[in-house]
């Protein structure tokens, strides 16, 4: 059966950190590159964290219908998963892990229901989720405000997602996801 995990947190919450654990864990799991319009930040590679597409790319692909599902994240910040991550991915065999924001991930459980567990990672707190995206130091004040205040959004979705781990310690949020991505690949 095609599965796909859907991984879904405010910016420094800790689920790429997460999402890579499991990648080294499960070997069947296949990490999913979403597209977007933004440029890229610090030392992130075109085809490994995204595919970098200018906005008028991203629209063309919108356009023709090249997107399972996208989203304007951020003013002038469009994200989206191109059918072909998916039909690459189970092509081998393997299932699909998505690292997308909330919104594209309801939107995704809505299009492949059972095939599709959401996994939402929750920060311990608002000052620590502060305190996280300062000490990366990739982005400016304002760019940190910004993510913030789309935290408080986003956690209110968390509701909507079929688990919510909360990632206080790394170990212990990272063993979480281990049981519950285990229980699914085993249903």
């Amino acid at each position: 059966m095609e599965k796909v995990l859907i991984f879904s947190a405010p910016s420094g919450a800790g689920k790429s950190t997460i999402v890579n654990h499991l990648l080294g864990i499960f070997p069947q799991l296949e990490f999913s590159v979403s597209a977007t319009s933004r440029a890229p930040r610090g030392s992130e590679v075109d085809g490994r964290e995204y595919y970098f597409l200018s906005p008028d790319e991203f629209a063309r692909k919108v356009e023709r219908g090249e997107f399972i599902e996208w989203e304007e994240v951020y003013s002038g910040s469009c994200y989206g998963t191109l059918r072909s991550e998916l039909d690459r991915i189970w092509s081998k065999g393997h299932v699909v892990v998505f690292d997308i924001d909330v919104k594209g991930g309801l939107n995704v459980k809505k299009l492949l229901g059972d095939k599709a567990l959401t996994i939402f990672i929750m920060p311990p707190s608002p000052e620590e989720l502060r305190r996280r995206l300062e000490s990366r130091g990739t982005d400016s004040a304002e760019a940190i405000e910004k993510r913030l205040a789309k935290a408080q959004e986003e956690i209110t979705y968390a509701e909507h997602y079929d688990k919510v781990i909360v990632n206080d310690r790394l170990e212990e949020a990272c063993k979480a996801a281990e049981e519950v991505v285990s229980r699914f690949l085993e249903a």
